[in-house]
């Protein structure tokens, strides 16, 4: 409760000083209690309440070391200080960083200190104000030279606390150190408990900006989740190109984006495989490609693979991120990957692993513009939620692309097995031995296959050379099949010429899916009065070459739509491009008066 004038008379009459001087006098106590609070009393709290409204008032849309800034030039001219600064205690790297000062001195700050044996560190610990009346006497204050250069003599450091919102956080902890030019200063009690007071709503400021980024995220994953379902929605299916492009432009205030990227792990933990990323083109990011994890320091910090050894002003490890804050000069980059970030002008890069159980089966990496110093939690979450939302698309993706791929062989092989069905109802059997051998021979591979298409969602196996001659021919005997099935009658198989032993070195799988594509994709382009189909293969330079040609035409708009945007209405396609630009091949169109001709061509192996 407020004290009135009257207790603030006898409070006067009671001192020592008071009475050793003879003034005793109750009237003129009591005049002088009623004009101090009248007066100076009145005075002096509308000036602090103006402060601390001052502080308050702050906008929390700013960036958290502008508001520290405009806070403490607000707490420098009330205190007729000389400057001050903010340290926020880190705990990834147990140090008190740089987070703002008045006047504006963070390029000549250092950007950390320690926790241990600084006034920082101190205030930290023990939550409690630090004064130093001499700074150049002070055993914890350490830049001597600096405290002459800036003409600073004592110090008060207040503690500056931020709760946390939720039972996992932690509470955000700093110092708010405040430079005076006296030497040998006596603090009063009532500067203190101001600064500390002003403190305080400073942190009211900083936890009304936490809230409105919390809002803010929680948006941002929102439209995410929104744009991943409306792909996923699609009658196409979803692809990660598509998801990239519509998903990544939410970044656009987070972060200055050149390029970013979704790697997994392979099973043998020894490479690692680019599934998806943005911008998709050729030359800068070559989806599906495997890199050995050795050939990156990075990839083998982010994958726990390797341990981090000494200390370097040029990237910043942390249990939730890797940054590389200067990629010319940080260790973790290998002359190649500098290369490339010189190249396209990238300034920092951000490693983001994606734990799925207790091991890191994918990462995100995401090349800036900016030479980023550090990310905000709230900024890394956002990272991890697009990472892992990315991660399910991209198990769609695959699995769309199985189920679309198992059409062919699924009905190759229930003909085959209701034309052996067929055999084995007959009586005798001793004049189609060779082809039941022959049918129980591909319903073997069929099923194998099918089986291979399962697997695929996980994994591809292992790369082969084989001739490509031969697997296309299968290909398109497994291709007669189905078209059968289907009682396409009108459709006239043309097969050749074929040139042997055109070796290509491919996952099979990923070979036999292309030729699967194509070739269904031509049957159905046949248009309904009938057409003919053809396959060839040959060399060319230094190219093994598979041509696939049918009757029906589509327009040069959309042939050079198809080559230029590699994407079209059909997953086939889309699913073919992919593996063909995996395989470090080509696809060409060519069109007759009648006719469409695919060409696949693929680098011919060589031992």
């Amino acid at each position: 409760m407020w004290i009135d004038s009257s207790v603030l008379a006898q409070r006067l009459q009671g001192e020592e000083w008071v009475q050793k001087a003879g003034l005793a006098d109750g009237d003129f106590w009591s005049s002088l209690a009623r004009w101090v609070e009248e007066h100076l009393l009145l005075e002096f709290l509308t000036q602090v309440s103006n402060q601390v409204e001052e502080i308050i008032q702050i906008d929390p849309n700013q960036e958290e070391p502008q508001i520290l800034t405009r806070a403490t030039r607000h707490m420098v001219d009330f205190l007729g200080a000389r400057s001050a600064s903010v340290r926020i205690y880190d705990p990834l790297t147990e140090q008190m960083l740089s987070y703002g000062s008045y006047p504006y001195q963070e390029e000549s700050r250092a950007t950390y200190i320690p926790l241990e044996g600084s006034i920082a560190g101190e205030v930290v610990k023990t939550r409690r104000t630090y004064l130093s009346p001499n700074l150049l006497k002070e055993p914890l204050y350490h830049d001597k030279e600096g405290v002459r250069r800036k003409g600073v003599r004592s110090l008060m450091a207040v503690p500056l606390e931020i709760p946390r919102f939720f039972p996992r956080e932690r509470d955000t902890v700093g110092v708010i150190q405040i430079y005076y030019p006296e030497m040998d200063r006596d603090f009063t009690p009532l500067e203190i408990h101001v600064a500390e007071l002003m403190a305080r709503r400073l942190s009211f400021v900083i936890a009304r900006k936490k809230i409105m980024e919390m809002y803010r995220l929680n948006e941002k994953k929102e439209t995410i989740l929104r744009k991943i379902f409306q792909r996923m929605g699609s009658r196409e299916g979803i692809k990660m190109k598509d998801v990239f492009n519509r998903v990544i432009p939410e970044l656009a205030d987070v972060i200055n984006l050149q390029s970013c990227a979704l790697f997994s792990v392979a099973p043998d933990r020894e490479h690692v495989v680019l599934e998806a990323g943005y911008p998709e083109i050729q030359g800068y990011h070559g989806i599906g490609k495997r890199f050995p994890i050795s050939s990156e320091p990075a990839f083998q910090l982010v994958l726990n693979l390797g341990d981090y050894v000494g200390e370097s002003a040029y990237e910043l490890i942390t249990p939730s991120y890797i940054l590389v804050v200067d990629p010319q000069r940080s260790r973790l980059l290998s002359p190649n990957l500098k290369r490339f970030a010189k190249a396209h002008n990238i300034n920092s890069i951000l490693y983001v692993p994606l734990n799925v159980g207790e091991e890191v089966q994918y990462f995100m990496t995401f090349d800036a513009l900016d030479q980023r110093k550090r990310y905000k939690e709230e900024e890394v979450e956002l990272f991890l939620f697009l990472g892992r939302e990315l991660m399910k698309a991209q198990q769609m993706e695959r699995l769309d692309d199985i189920l679309h791929d198992f059409k062919n062989p699924a009905i190759a092989t229930a003909g085959f097995a209701r034309r052996l069905k067929q055999i084995l109802e007959r009586e005798d059997l001793s004049d189609s031995a060779e082809q039941i051998r022959r049918y129980v021979d591909i319903l073997l591979e069929e099923t194998s296959r099918l089986q291979e298409l399962a697997l695929s969602l996980h994994q591809v196996g292992k790369e082969e050379v084989v001739d490509l001659t031969e697997r296309a021919k299968r290909r398109f005997d497994i291709n007669e099949q189905a078209i059968k099935e289907q009682l396409r009658q009108n459709i006239r198989l043309r097969r050749g010429p074929f040139q042997e032993g055109l070796w290509v070195r491919c996952h099979p799988l990923q070979l036999e899916r292309v030729l699967d594509n194509l070739l269904n994709n031509a049957t159905n382009a046949i248009p309904p009065k009938g057409g003919f189909l053809s396959l060839k293969t040959y060399r060319l330079d230094m190219w093994a070459c598979v041509e696939i040609a049918n009757t029906g035409r589509i327009s040069e708009e959309d042939r050079l739509r198809l080559l230029e945007e590699e994407s079209g209405s059909g997953r086939g396609l889309h699913i073919t491009y992919r593996i063909v630009r995996l395989l470090k091949g080509k696809v060409d169109i060519k069109l007759g008066k009648e006719t469409t001709t695919f060409i696949i061509r693929l680098p011919l192996h060589s031992e």
